[in-house]
């Protein structure tokens, strides 16, 4: 039996009603979600793309298992339809037809999976495995180029996972299972971080399939998402190769979304009503390296800038001659590992000089626009342990002090830009490994906590950090933002959710995305209340946009 029912009503019978359910007036399709085992459902991701298209719309049942999309969002059109919510599958046809001036109806039935670890998130892996916080955390490091899926299915004992950790440290961070690409010389990244490489391999292998034919553990699910979280229209759009990364998204002033390709040397272009790609090459300025870039920023002239990675350079892009300006490592500095994935320019007007970290030894350049020099400020110190600051994210305010993210253990680092001293600030959470962030409007550094699974505040006048940790377990924030309507925002590679901060309040809003992500950076149109969120799927080759509906 057909359990996916098409039917065609008039619009005026719904669009009081679902228009008003959804705040967008009228609507284009609608129906319900149901199962066996549970009836209406609530929580569940419906998802629109019409034939031929590279965009897709999804909407989020309410309490009733009802979902709506708008008018607005539907052309006419053939549309195949897809669900998410966690445990379950279509059971059936999934197609409705819209037309002009009607409502189309399509009641959706879904179905227990029958092999749910091919479902479960990053985070849900997590929470299923035996093993304490400790042993867990280092999976952290190995969800950039892979699932951990992909880890909990193998049957490699503990010698192998020897083998693999040795192997993994020769990789670019970029690399995909489709690019995989190797580190040139002899440069080779920690992916055990400090930890015990024998003890986690012995852990590794209780936990996968070396021992067994199937896991000695229930694989558990998060419950979906409810009430506010329904409130909702996610858009994504397609890029045309699955081998982009868009690592980083950003929106100019015009309204074009820019991305940074982790993987390859492009800096990419979107126009988000068509879904139309323009892609530039980057010039290789050290061949033979690996490719790719991370991260992006938009000067005061709308012209993009992007971090190229192990090619040891930054990139200007200027958008009237479409032509790159290069900056690269000062060939006396430069080694192998050298990795210039982050830049800070919100301040660079000021006094014209770029900010950049060079991942090798944790080297703080600054690029003088007007002599084209780099000075080195070296690497700086936690003057409680003496450890190296293991800086990941570098950001700036708009007199160009220099915020650094200790990635490598919990604190912000503020650097005077006028006298080069630095003042450190730990975190109320011990080793909660920052990472990236933003300045907002008022000064103040927002950044993620990766490991802290937290929001961070730094107030520069109280010298104060405030936290704010996110809901779901596992989350292991990447990238914060606040907007100017008082939200911040944070995602995730593990849990395939965005979060929304009432900062006023403390409470979070998630949102569950169509399908499984990789998120990294995250960017906020505060233009309007409230916020939009951009951000790219990493393995996944689109750019999702999230607008909350209230």
């Amino acid at each position: 039996m057909n359990t996916l029912i098409s039917r065609t009503v008039t619009a005026a019978s719904f669009a009081l009603f679902m228009g008003a359910a959804q705040g967008q007036g009228a609507v284009a399709l609608t129906g319900q979600v149901s199962s066996v085992e549970e009836g209406a459902m609530e929580g569940v991701v419906v998802s629109a793309r019409k034939d031929g298209s590279t965009i897709s719309t999804s909407v989020v049942t309410d309490a009733q298992g009802r979902f709506a999309f708008p008018a607005a969002r539907l052309e006419p059109g053939h549309y195949s339809l897809k669900a998410r919510a966690a445990g379950y599958e279509l059971d059936g046809a999934k197609a409705a037809d819209v037309a002009a001036g009607s409502v189309a109806g399509a009641d959706i039935k879904l179905r227990k999976v029958k092999n749910l670890s091919a479902h479960l998130t990053n985070a849900e892996w997590m929470s299923s495995m035996p093993g304490t916080d400790e042993q867990k955390r280092f999976l952290l490091n190995c969800n950039g180029c892979h699932t951990i899926e992909r880890i909990m299915k193998s049957a490699y004992d503990a010698d192998g996972f020897m083998q693999i950790f040795q192997r993994m440290a020769s990789y670019y961070p970029g690399s995909t299972p489709l690019k995989p690409q190797r580190l040139a010389g002899k440069a080779t990244r920690d992916v055990e971080r400090g930890g015990s490489g024998r003890k986690t391999a012995e852990w590794l292998a209780s936990v996968n399939l070396s021992q067994q034919q199937t896991w000695a553990y229930a694989l558990k699910t998060e419950p979906r998402l409810t009430g506010k979280s329904t409130r909702v229209i996610i858009t994504e759009y397609d890029l045309p190769n699955p081998l982009i990364q868009p690592h980083d998204v950003m929106l100019d002033r015009e309204g074009n979304v820019w991305y940074s390709d982790f993987g390859q040397m492009f800096l990419g272009k979107m126009d988000p009503k068509t879904g139309k790609v323009m892609q530039y090459p980057i010039p290789v300025v050290k061949p033979g390296w690996s490719e790719g870039t991370l991260d992006l920023e938009i000067d005061r002239d709308d012209n993009p800038w992007v971090g190229v990675m192990y090619q040891s350079a930054i990139a200007k892009f200027d958008k009237k001659s479409e032509k790159f300006r290069m900056w690269t490592t000062p060939k006396e500095w430069d080694t192998d590992a050298g990795q210039l994935g982050h830049i800070a320019i919100e301040g660079t007007h000021s006094d014209n000089r770029v900010w950049i970290k060079n991942s090798d030894g944790g080297h703080i350049y600054r690029l003088d626009l007007v002599s084209n020099r780099m000075e080195n400020l070296g690497a700086f110190k936690d003057p409680r342990s003496g450890k190296r600051i293991g800086t990941y994210g570098i950001h700036s305010d708009a007199q160009n002090n220099a915020y650094l993210l200790d990635f490598a253990a919990g604190n912000i680092v503020k650097i005077d830009a006028k006298t080069r001293n630095a003042t450190v600030y730990p975190t109320p959470t011990p080793d909660s490994r920052p990472r990236r962030g933003r300045v907002d409007h008022e000064g103040r550094l927002w950044f993620a906590e990766y490991q802290g699974n937290a929001i961070g505040m730094f107030d520069p006048k109280t010298e104060r950090i405030t936290e704010w940790k996110v809901p779901t377990p596992w989350s292991a924030p990447y990238d914060a933002v606040a907007g100017r309507n008082g939200e911040a925002w944070t995602a995730s590679m593990l849990t395939d959710r965005v979060s929304r901060l009432d900062i006023k309040s403390g409470q979070y809003t998630e949102y569950m995305l169509p399908r499984p992500t990789n998120i990294r950076r995250v960017y906020l149109d505060d233009s309007r209340s409230p916020g939009t969120l951009w951000i790219g799927s990493n393995h996944g080759a689109s750019i999702v946009k999230v607008e909350p509906l209230d």
